[in-house]
């Protein structure tokens, strides 16, 4: 950070990541002010304990004392009068992720975890293994990992773990935001066409993460999903060591003798037996890459399994939020299909026998499109009951883009899956409340708030059962 920078104004500052940098800035000593127009905990309170104001909305007024840095959110757009100011006044601004870049990871050993699926359960297991090492590392984390109680911490250890997402970093800055994490140690879990907004086609998210390896140094590591066929033709590289983990035969570290339990996971790694609390095959995966990673950079293996066997997960993957009537109510974060789809997987072991519901809010800008109009259809359908919530936004989407849900609920239907499209949380609550019975699983996928409705349906459930 240059010296003459004091004072720091973060548009679109209550983002999890956008507030954990705020509060660090402020404890280095610089003066910290930020806006956003979505001000709620718990991000206002953590701001709001840490001395750090915000201003309600986007205005020119909130820049009026002339901050000597602006540090502009991914979600902030042109248009935005904040963001509009900057240019015109023409104030010294950056990105988060050239921030974070800047002040928190130069100098540090960068442990990047990137991929379509499992970065944020994988970034939280291998932090807290790192952390019961006492390496007291510097994280930051795309959730809430129940260990650490936070997504974001800053720390004067050699090690920063970080989630490394490949969509854009800013209005101005198109490339991914995995680029600017100074990789030492890079994982790559999968590769799928996402984020349709801004690829055009799976070729064209292998090209971010080919430029994404390009920056390992040739004393780092690439560690890869050895299974994972389009992950294959990036590893054609000689600047830096590559090794595969995976279940596969011809990968390095290879997990062999799988127990998948209700409450646990087991694996082999040639003779080191590992147990971890997740459920799944999904999750084997994910701890593999972390006793990769954590082996290369000199943990032993039984202080990965004592991690391992003190490790909560994350909040929203898989979680449990209640139960009422008999019926559990669980909450994913999973809204890509293959998430989806290995998400009921896990959940036919975590409930074995059990009905099982899926209620999808498809509003990502991937999921509102027609681009896995029939890959959604496989994956709903893995489930007993299927509910799908109005579409968001597709009013904004030309008709050829726009996913189907018509043709979702009789392509459903005709594979003989009960399955409703429905507008409003309140119709789906009631729905649900009216069609589930004692010993159902409803599990919710969505990457947003969904309208509270796990709470509305644990209330309707308790209703229900008491004859409400």
């Amino acid at each position: 950070m240059r010296s003459d920078i004091q004072s720091v104004h973060f548009i679109g500052i209550c983002g999890t990541a956008m507030a954990s940098a705020a509060a660090a800035m402020k404890e280095r000593g610089y003066q910290v002010s930020g806006s956003d127009h979505n001000i709620y905990p718990p991000m206002s309170t953590f701001l709001e304990e840490r001395g750090i104001g915000v201003s309600s909305g986007y205005s020119e007024q909130n820049l009026r004392h002339q901050p000597d840095l602006v540090v502009v959110g991914n979600a902030i757009s042109r248009g935005n009068p904040e963001a509009e100011a900057v240019l015109e006044r023409k104030l010294r601004y950056c990105s988060l992720p050239e921030l974070l870049k800047e002040t928190f990871i130069h100098g540090r050993r960068s442990v990047v975890v990137t991929g379509t699926h499992g970065k944020t359960t994988t970034t939280s297991l291998l932090a807290w293994v790192f952390e019961c090492a006492g390496l007291n590392p510097s994280f930051l984390i795309g959730g809430i990992p129940r260990n650490l109680g936070q997504g974001a911490r800053f720390t004067s250890s050699e090690w920063f773990i970080i989630e490394g997402d490949e969509y854009d970093t800013a209005f101005f800055d198109k490339r991914s935001k995995f680029v600017h994490y100074l990789p030492e140690v890079a994982i790559i879990n999968n590769l799928e066409f996402d984020h349709a907004d801004i690829f055009r086609s799976l070729e064209d998210i292998q090209i971010a993460f080919q430029r994404f390896i390009n920056l390992i140094p040739r004393n780092g590591l690439l560690l890869a999903n050895g299974d994972e066929p389009n992950v294959q033709r990036l590893l054609s590289v000689t600047h830096c060591p590559i090794r595969r983990f995976g279940l596969g035969i011809a990968n390095d570290i290879r997990g062999i003798g799988l127990g998948l339990r209700p409450e646990a996971s087991e694996f082999f790694i040639s003779e080191s037996r590992f147990e971890v609390p997740l459920i799944g095959e999904l999750n084997v995966r994910n701890a593999l890459a972390v006793v990769a990673c954590a082996r290369h950079c000199g943990l032993g293996d039984a202080q990965i399994q004592g991690a391992f066997a003190s490790f909560q997960g994350v909040a929203r993957r898989m979680e449990i939020r209640g139960e009422a009537g008999g019926i559990s109510v669980v909450d994913d974060f999973g809204h890509h299909p293959t998430a989806i789809r290995e998400t009921v997987r896990a959940l036919r072991v975590r409930f074995p026998g059990r009905r099982l519901w899926a209620v999808f809010e498809p509003r990502t800008n991937t999921t509102r499109r027609n681009v896995f109009q029939a890959e959604l259809t496989d994956a709903l359908g893995l489930a007993d009951l299927i509910v799908v919530a109005e579409v968001a936004r597709l009013d904004q989407l030309r008709p050829d883009e726009r996913l189907n849900p018509d043709k979702l609920m009789q392509d459903l239907r005709n594979a003989g899956k009960p399955a409703a499209y429905l507008a409003t949380v309140d119709a789906i609550v009631d729905h649900v409340g009216s069609g589930a019975r004692a010993g159902d699983v409803v599990c919710v996928f969505s990457n947003g708030g969904f309208g509270g409705i796990h709470g509305k349906l644990l209330e309707r459930l308790g209703a229900s059962a008491t004859g409400i």
